[in-house]
């Protein structure tokens, strides 16, 4: 038997082939725009346009999560006013559960929920957490799932150049 999200997702890629909307998955494709209920406000890539934007998409359940938000907090902090921006995209469908997360693990960068997943289902991550790294020229430069300690500098080596480049 087929499942409903497997129907309901593919439905959603007929329609955004067919309707020209972008979707996330290649690196140098452009990122598709998000407009999300977030804290401390809404939250759109569109306002970033021009700028540096590490989109990660997280759960309440990952362990490799509790991990990464530390590590995007000191990014946010260290590049934030050479115009890097964190969004952290939380698919949850229940937004308690995430806000339970982040009591624990707080973010120092807006937080948005994807509760329906349409979000998601246009960049397809494939497993907690993705990150899209995009250019200020709004592109994808870099793709990563999941995180380890191990990835950090190379990591940020990735944002410095995305900076340097927006710079040119």
């Amino acid at each position: 038997m087929i499942s409903r999200s497997f129907v309901a997702s593919l439905v959603v890629s007929a329609i955004a082939a067919s309707s020209g909307i972008a979707n996330a998955q290649e690196v140098g494709s452009r990122a598709p725009a998000f407009d999300l209920v977030g804290v401390p406000k809404q939250v759109r890539l569109a306002d970033m346009k021009g700028q540096v934007v590490y989109v990660d998409f997280w759960a309440s359940w990952c362990a490799p999560c509790k991990q990464s938000f530390p590590w995007m907090n000191e990014m946010q902090a260290k590049y934030g006013a050479r115009g890097f921006n964190v969004v952290g995209i939380n698919v949850d469908q229940k937004r308690e559960d995430a806000e339970k997360f982040l009591v624990g693990t707080p973010a120092k960068f807006p937080v948005a929920y994807d509760t329906t997943g349409k979000v998601a289902e246009v960049y397809q991550p494939k497993g907690m957490p993705t990150s899209f790294l995009i250019g200020a020229d709004g592109k994808v430069r870099a793709i990563h799932i999941g995180f380890k300690d191990g990835n950090r500098e190379e990591l940020e080596r990735e944002i410095q150049a995305a900076l340097t480049a927006a710079r040119k």
